[in-house]
């Protein structure tokens, strides 16, 4: 497999009332192709801001970060708008979806900020919400979803740009365990089909599903490897 995401020696520090905070300190880490990877750690670990980086939603203070060779904090703000839209798709733990707006409409917003015309928009998006198993919601607002129903539009909005990764926080926190053993599967299934998940959790069930777990404390990587067997 080849190296899709390489973050090298990457620290992250905040101030706060005159108080440096460092939330990550030195970091290096590698994810390659195909990889279902999950990100561990306690509240104020690291994870989050890690996870931020990763997605380019907030700058390292040092370090690098490169997908699929591209330096990506050598670019404008408007540049880095333009590589979330094309190589990350993000599923988060609020869903965050538009609540007066149906599935199909969700989950064609990407398509509209990438300027796709209005016929293949309408439909990719039926056959990605076919994919996660919502043919029948289509024209469905969230409020008339189920939180696991919800989750699952926000999976195939994640897809419908054929991200370089998806990325996943927490993607379960907010669902009952069907629900979330539900999500679970249909993420094990995309990696089947060769797609990058890195998976941010502090849930050690959900990170098993994983093949990789990396987990992080006080800001530095403590551990790097393929998930034990659970007692």
């Amino acid at each position: 497999m080849t190296d899709l995401l390489k973050i090298t020696n990457v620290s992250k520090a905040y101030t706060m009332d005159g108080v440096v905070f460092q939330a990550l300190d030195t970091v290096s880490l590698t994810i390659k192709k195909g990889e279902f990877v999950a990100i561990m750690g306690p509240s104020g670990s690291g994870k989050s801001t890690l996870m931020h980086i990763i997605g380019c939603l907030d700058r390292p203070t040092s370090g690098t970060v490169s997908i699929e060779g591209e330096e990506i904090f050598e670019k404008n703000d408007r540049e880095l708008a333009e590589i979330r839209n094309t190589h990350i798709g993000f599923v988060f733990q609020q869903f965050n979806l538009l609540r007066k707006t149906s599935s199909i409409a969700n989950v064609e917003l990407p398509l509209i900020y990438a300027k796709i015309a209005t016929a293949e928009r309408k439909k990719r998006s039926m056959e990605m919400l076919k994919e996660v198993g919502l043919a029948e919601k289509m024209s469905n607002f969230p409020s008339q979803l189920s939180g696991g129903q919800q989750q699952r539009v926000a999976i195939a909005r994640a897809l419908i740009t054929n991200p370089s990764i998806i990325l996943a926080d927490e993607p379960t926190g907010n669902l009952d365990s069907k629900s979330g053993k539900d999500i679970m599967s249909i993420l094990e299934n995309l990696h089947t089909k060769g797609i990058t998940i890195v998976l941010v959790t502090h849930d050690e069930d959900v990170a098993h599903h994983a093949k990789r777990i990396v987990r992080i404390a006080d800001g530095k990587i403590i551990s790097d490897g393929k998930p034990t067997k659970q007692t």
